[in-house]
């Protein structure tokens, strides 16, 4: 299996959030400029939406009519917009601080949003407790608060089991929890562990930790979580520490597999998501230093099929229905602004996923 470039566009802003339509025929994107871009993935057109953020767009999802999108920001709002008017319909605050990250449930009746600051709590600079649970699910159907998660904040990535029985959510010191939904009225994890490969405790500059598990997904069958983001290093603000992913049992807490060595860089990887077969799984972000920056791996082995290097962040990877093409997002630098005008820095990419 490997990937093939198909088509490379230009988006106003950097994107850090990306949902598409069933039949792959349509992108959206959430952008650092705070606006909703409906992108045609073949042409590269993009339409905003008619609502932005206040602040930075961080998170879109489609639920499963296509007459809906929903998006999280920095501001803390998740906004309901139609997609064919482009007009925002509904507005419901979900956070005092950042939306770092969101999922829709398999059926989409459920949306699960994350959020955290990092704030030094006692002398080893550890986080402090969160002032608002870190992990909120929604009924996207009325807008309503079903259920809160206490989590230790800043909490990154967040999804749903295939069967959307579960939830899981994973935070910067390398935290991992699940939930099963209903809640239970104590609202504690079905399952937790800590996986100290990714988060860094660095002196240099200053002192903090730094790092955390960007990107969760569940194996197509629900027995297997796979996490990805960076691994120590000894200069945590340099962004070099080992490129990382780990396939966990999530109901035992047992660490099945993990990337080998000799086969990653360095960088933050922000992105992992499952091929529609089952066999393969990709990870994307940030390279530092290495050859790659977006790879596919075995699902039986872990090894490494194939890689390429978009010299660009990615900040989402996403398989079409059909597992034929591979949807690439994320950003070009993050230039400064020309007489008052911003470049065009945002990026989605389209790969031919072939055999």
């Amino acid at each position: 299996m490997k990937l093939t470039v198909a088509h490379d566009h230009q988006l106003p802003a950097g994107v850090l959030g990306l949902a598409l339509s069933p039949d792959g025929t349509e992108a959206f994107a959430a952008c650092a400029d705070g606006t909703l871009q409906a992108v045609d993935p073949t042409t590269g057109k993009a339409e905003p939406f008619a609502e932005k953020h206040h602040s930075f767009a961080s998170g879109c999802v489609l639920l499963p009519d296509g007459k809906t999108m929903i998006s999280g920001g920095y501001d803390g709002w998740l906004l309901w917009h139609d997609v064919a008017t482009k007009r925002c319909w509904r507005r419901v605050q979900a956070h005092q601080f950042w939306n770092w990250q969101l999922a829709l449930s398999p059926d989409g009746r459920h949306l699960a949003t994350v959020t955290g600051q990092y704030l030094p709590g006692g002398w080893k600079y550890e986080p402090a407790q969160e002032t608002e649970p870190s992990v909120k699910v929604f009924d996207t159907l009325t807008g309503e608060p079903v259920a809160a998660f206490s989590h230790g904040p800043p909490v990154l990535s967040c999804c749903f089991s295939p069967d959307g029985l579960h939830l899981a959510a994973a935070n910067m010191m390398g935290d991992i929890k699940i939930w099963k939904l209903p809640a239970s009225a104590d609202g504690q994890p079905v399952a937790q562990w800590n996986s100290p490969d990714f988060t860094s405790w660095g002196t240099t500059k200053t002192h903090h930790y730094c790092g955390g598990i960007y990107s969760l997904a569940f194996s197509p069958d629900g027995s297997t979580l796979l996490c990805c983001g960076m691994g120590p290093m000894g200069d945590p603000m340099a962004g070099n520490g080992k490129m990382t992913w780990q396939r966990w049992n999530w109901q035992k807490g047992e660490r099945l597999d993990q990337i080998k060595d000799g086969q990653h860089g360095t960088g933050l990887m922000e992105a992992i998501a499952w091929h529609p077969d089952g066999q393969h799984f990709i990870m994307a972000g940030r390279q530092a230093q290495g050859t790659w920056n977006a790879a596919l791996f075995s699902a039986a082995d872990g090894s490494l099929v194939h890689s390429i290097d978009t010299k660009k962040r990615i900040t989402h990877a996403r398989f079409t229905a059909d597992g034929k093409s591979l949807i690439l997002a994320g950003a070009n630098g993050q230039p400064a602004p020309k007489n008052g005008v911003w470049p065009p820095w945002g990026r989605l990419q389209v790969y031919q996923v072939e055999s």
